[in-house]
Formats: C-alpha cells, structure tokens, sequence
C-alpha cells in the first residue's frame, strides 16, 4: 500500500477550526452582502452552503466554499404534464434570471471589491483573503419538482435549484437532499462514510498532483459519488482503512465492469450518476478505478 495506515487516518479528520472560522466569515459576508444591496430588496432568499463545506467533506486547507444564493419569491418549476402554473395559483414573476443574476454579482462586488470578483461560466468566484476563504458563489431560483412526484398541490413539490449557465446550459442539483442523504449514510455507517470519502478525495488530489488523472473529469463531486453507492457494509466490515479502500475499489470496479452503473445516482439521489452532459464518463471512471487501484500499489 502507497500510504500507511497513520496517514490514512490522519486524512478522515474535518477542517481546522482556524479554517473553519474563515469559512463561516465567509458565508456570513456573502449573506450580508445580497441582503443589503438595494435592488435586491424585495427579493426573498436564501443563502446556504453546499458542496464539500457543506457535506463536511472538506479535505485541503484554504478549501472554496460553495455558496447558494436561491431567490424563493420566484421559481423555476417542472409542473405535472398538462397542468400550468394557473392551475397551482402561481402568477408569472417580474423578475428574470438575468436581471437576478446581475443584482447578486454587483451586490458582490460593493461587499469585497470589483478586483475581488469574477464571472465564470456556473459561478462568481470570490478571492480569498486572510479573514474569508475563496468562495464560488452560484445565483439560483428556487426549483419546484411537482411532476417527480406527481402532485398538484402548490405546497407539495420536491425542492431543488436550478440556474443558466452564462454558455445558455440548464443546471438543475438537488443539494439539500445531498446533504440530507450523506448525513444519514453517515450515521448509519458509524460515521465511516465521510471519513472514507475524504480520504478518497486526498488521493485523488495526489493523482491529479501527480498527472495521473485528469482532475477536470475526476472531480471531487464524482468522488463523493462513488463512496456515496458502496453498500453500507462493505465501508464498515473492515479494521483498516486500507481494507476499506481495497474492497470498495472493487466493489465500485466490479459493478462498472458488470455495467450496473446506470442504476447509480448522485447522493441526492434525485439524479443518475451518468447521464449525458457530465464531466465524466462510465468508461473514464472505470480506468480512473483501475489506474487508482494501481497507484496505491494495492495487490
């Protein structure tokens, strides 16, 4: 095995609490900053962690923060088929995506400074200082699932987020439900499960760091993934981390091999893990499983 047994355990602890307190500075200022920023005020919202932070899955010192800024006095929606919003009561809101998304950049850039923030393709990155850390901060409406679950009743949907991209793509995540999710794995593991996923995420950031895989493909969401579908027992029924890791390589190997991914969600588990318009592939994350098993000199 490429690590001792000490520095996979030294990998499953949380952040610091120096860390810690950067990132709460953070959300805080980000919170701060769209609540006091005039044009938004007549917009409710919501600002909430997601991500890693959020998971509790952080792994790397000065790591970003993702930050939700979800309008909720206006929505997007997927309505049973045939129904409009008529039929829920729902009248059509005067504010547009854009104007919301360009209302959440300048109230950004009075708070920390133009020189401070950019505008990337999903999100508004925020550069880190001594007092906050990075963040990537994505301006979204409320999403309301009726049709998931078929109802028509307007106080009865699943809830997610959904924003458009500045190259026009449609991205809808579930992220509460992920944090849901990966809490209750957690507990029902011993708490293994994100002690697991973190130490997988350090390795893959000493493959990336070695050139050995292509981090743009081989996120740090596709990570948490991956553990987030090995069975409950298979992260519990051994005493080493390095057991734990071998037989979930394989487990993971085994059913890619056996092509029963499809079944595989997001920890949301509101969306399949492969489906078109990834990052990654079914067939890259097999090699990237074959070249990590590899790589931790496992045998």
């Amino acid at each position: 095995m490429k690590y001792t047994e000490g520095t996979l355990k030294s990998w499953i602890l949380p952040l610091s609490q120096t860390e810690e307190q950067r990132v709460k500075n953070t959300v805080l200022m980000i919170k701060n900053a769209v609540a006091s920023y005039d044009k938004l005020s007549d917009c409710t919202m919501e600002t909430f962690a997601q991500g890693s932070y959020a998971n509790n899955t952080n792994v790397r010192q000065n790591s970003d923060v993702d930050i939700c800024v979800m309008l909720t006095s206006a929505f997007f929606y997927n309505y049973v088929d045939g129904k409009t919003g008529k039929d829920y009561g729902y009248t059509t809101s005067s504010i547009t995506y854009p104007d919301y998304k360009f209302y959440i950049i300048e109230a950004l850039k009075a708070k920390f400074g133009g020189d401070a923030v950019t505008v990337g393709n999903k999100c508004i990155n925020i550069k880190a200082n001594s007092y906050h850390v990075n963040a990537d901060v994505v301006p979204a409406f409320q999403y309301r699932d009726f049709k998931i679950i078929n109802s028509t009743d307007p106080t009865k949907y699943v809830e997610g987020i959904k924003f458009i991209a500045k190259d026009g793509t449609a991205v809808i995540n579930y992220p509460k439900d992920h944090i849901n999710n990966g809490k209750q794995k957690n507990n029902s593991t011993n708490y293994e499960y994100k002690k697991l996923v973190r130490i997988m995420k350090h390795i893959r950031n000493d493959m990336v760091d070695d050139g050995k895989i292509d981090g743009d493909k081989i996120t740090s969401f596709l990570i948490e993934c991956l553990v987030w579908n090995v069975p409950n027992d298979i992260i519990m029924e051994n005493n080493t981390w390095e057991g734990t890791i071998q037989n979930s390589i394989a487990y993971l190997w085994k059913t890619i091999n056996d092509e029963k991914y499809q079944e595989w969600g997001e920890a949301s588990e509101r969306l399949y893990l492969f489906h078109s318009g990834r990052k990654w592939t079914a067939a890259e994350t097999k090699d990237f499983l074959y070249d990590m098993y590899n790589y931790l000199e496992l045998k």
